[in-house]
């Protein structure tokens, strides 16, 4: 009896501190609990508080400025390595350029540069035109070469005149007939002249038909021609060191360019519808003088004084062509 009550005893005090530490456990959970319910909200506040703090933040303070010193202001990786590929193809493009022909050097059609210097009238072309006659006179005409002893002259249209550019050109003229003739521009023909037409003295006219025929087709083409003499430099009346005209007379080939040499160098003077070469403010007036024809060939004339209307002769003339 003794010991069966005993083992009661023990039992029953296991099970009151069974429960105890039950109630003890729950009492802990639950106060866990209760703490972490009353930190959630402090935590949802301290983490809004901090957003709005870096929102605020962002907007009311900029970032700090680059300056060309910062690290900040170097390229970047990728750029960098970009450039030396560019850098790169650069000798390639050079290399290709430099060996490709250039046109003009490729092309066989491709004229002298020199050609560009005959202005309308041409080297080694036919034109077609008509011949028509007119009373020459002594010779004299819009070239400004005074009077003539050789009648074989003739005007050009207004527009192969060219502002005196034809001034002094050899031209050979044939007729439907067969008959031939040799004659230099020294005139103008102005308007009704048509181009291509040339007005011919007399003289040279009757080489090609009877001169009561009054109109002639006819073709023409530039000559440079095998007999010529050297050539003449004439300034203008009222030439001086503070202005001059200067004219080139005799040339075997059309004249393109007359210069004269200045303290900076050569200067082209501006050519004249009655075929003299001026120089407005005496610059080049007394010193050397250049001349170029249609085929490029330069001729360089020193010891010309300014002697107003005075054909001077040279030792020197263009060659043929």
């Amino acid at each position: 009896m003794h010991e069966t009550t005993r083992q009661a005893a023990r039992q029953r005090r296991r099970r009151r501190r069974l429960m105890i530490a039950t109630s003890s456990g729950l009492a802990v959970t639950a106060l866990l609990a209760c703490l972490v319910v009353a930190m959630q909200p402090d935590r949802k506040e301290d983490t809004a508080s901090a957003a709005a703090t870096a929102v605020t933040d962002s907007r009311q303070t900029p970032p700090p400025p680059t300056t060309p010193g910062d690290k900040s202001s170097s390229p970047s990786p990728s750029a960098t390595s970009a450039s030396p590929k560019a850098s790169a193809s650069t000798p390639k493009a050079s290399r290709s350029s430099s060996a490709a022909p250039s046109p003009s050097s490729a092309s066989p059609r491709t004229a002298p540069a020199t050609t560009s210097l005959a202005g309308r009238i041409r080297p080694k072309v036919t034109y077609p035109g008509v011949a028509t006659v007119y009373e020459a006179g002594v010779g004299d005409g819009a070239c400004s070469f005074g009077p003539s002893s050789d009648m074989m002259i003739a005007a050009m249209n207004t527009t192969d005149y060219e502002t005196s550019r034809a001034c002094g050109a050899y031209v050979r003229v044939h007729a439907a007939n067969g008959n031939s003739v040799t004659v230099r521009i020294t005139n103008e023909c102005p308007l009704p002249c048509a181009p291509g037409q040339l007005d011919l003295s007399e003289q040279a006219f009757a080489k090609l038909a009877p001169t009561s025929t009054g109109r002639l087709a006819i073709t023409w083409s530039l000559l440079s021609p095998a007999a010529a003499g050297t050539i003449s430099i004439r300034y203008k009346t009222g030439s001086s060191a503070y202005w001059c005209g200067i004219q080139a007379i005799g040339h075997r080939n059309p004249l393109a360019r007359l210069e004269v040499r200045t303290d900076n160098g050569w200067r082209q003077l501006a050519r004249t519808g009655y075929n003299y070469f001026l120089s407005p403010d005496g610059s080049g007036c007394g010193g050397a003088i250049r001349l170029t024809d249609i085929y490029g060939q330069q001729l360089t004339i020193n010891g010309i004084a300014v002697r107003p209307n005075v054909v001077q002769p040279t030792s020197t003339q263009f060659a043929q062509h």
